[in-house]
């Protein structure tokens, strides 16, 4: 039986990485990621490597069913340079991984048709956002069906998806995933895999710019909840906030890896802090850190949420500053 194994990777562009992907044909289905063969490609051709010496490896991380193939698995790896050393794009495998941390991205997108959002006339604008968020009805919900059919992928290839709602903009829609340590950000990259190659099927394109309409029309983020086993289960206002004071010391760093353009829309209007300031507070969507009510309410344990990273953000940058930040 012949198995298509459609390998993801990330390539060297700037300021975000691109996703890139090949098929390969085995005789046998693979019993984990291991048993994937490694595979070469040109790197020559997504700016990791130069003509006189392209080849780049494939190394497999993750295998998950291919939603849209017989006998088909999705398989995410990591960069290797010729020598199979960690490539310098390769940020996956330049951090150490900790299991102990939760990770809970929300991802917000926009629905392009050509070069406007789902659902805005041409040469102009919808009605003033209000009606769209969380919203039904043709009037102001638009891209369902390509929503409902990305949520079934993610869930048929067994990814940590928790949930969809539509956004605030018109064509603007969010998925939540959730997930332990590196295996977050692998789910959100297959999931973001799997949202552009779905919606090819539809002829729109799908953009993660964190400010795609300039106006006054809300930006797109990707706000990270996080916890470990201290937050989750010592917890204390002391603890919470004083993790909260380690982002304060750290507010350029982080904001450094959450993405580009993302002075566009940490701006201090539409439920966002101003990229140049730090704030932290409970039930706060205007903060930099936001404290669940939940979290306070239950003697300061459960989790945080970063407001700050873009939609665009790249997700193992997040989770390592996080990781980093909350355990020195």
């Amino acid at each position: 039986m012949s198995v298509k194994l459609e390998y993801i990777w990330l390539d060297g562009y700037k300021p975000e990485p691109s996703i890139r992907s090949k098929t390969k044909i085995v005789k046998s289905e693979p019993s984990s990621p291991a048993d994937c063969p490694e595979w070469s490609f040109d790197g020559s051709s997504t700016q990791q490597a130069e003509g006189n010496s392209s080849d780049c490896l494939l190394n497999a991380v993750r295998m998950v069913p291919d939603p849209a193939r017989d006998n088909g698995f999705l398989v995410l790896c990591e960069v290797l340079d010729a020598s199979g050393n960690v490539h310098p794009t390769n940020h996956r495998g330049s951090f150490e991984d900790d299991p102990d941390f939760w990770f809970g991205f929300e991802q917000e997108y926009t629905i392009m048709n050509g070069n406007l959002p789902l659902g805005f006339p041409a040469g102009g604008y919808p009605g003033p956002q209000g009606p769209y968020y969380c919203s039904v009805g043709t009037n102001n919900c638009v891209g369902r069906e390509i929503v409902e059919d990305h949520l079934d992928q993610c869930l048929k290839a067994g990814l940590g998806i928790t949930g969809i709602n539509a956004e605030v903009m018109k064509g603007q829609w969010e998925y939540q995933l959730f997930g332990k340590g590196k295996e977050a950000a692998d789910d959100l990259y297959i999931s973001r895999y799997l949202l552009h190659r779905n919606a090819e099927t539809y002829g729109v394109s799908i953009e993660l710019h964190p400010k795609p309409v300039k106006g006054d029309w809300n930006g797109s983020g990707m706000h990270t909840n996080f916890s470990n086993t201290d937050i989750r289960d010592k917890g204390g206002e002391d603890l919470i906030k004083g993790i909260c004071e380690k982002f304060r010391a750290e507010h350029d760093s982080h904001i450094a890896v959450y993405g580009s353009d993302n002075e566009q829309r940490l701006t201090g209007l539409h439920e966002t802090q101003s990229i140049d300031t730090f704030s932290y507070g409970v039930s706060d969507r205007g903060a930099s850190i936001r404290i669940p009510v939940a979290t306070a309410q239950n003697g300061w344990k459960g989790y945080l949420e970063d407001r700050r990273p873009a939609s665009n953000a790249d997700p193992y940058k997040i989770i390592r500053r996080i990781i980093e930040t909350v355990k020195s």
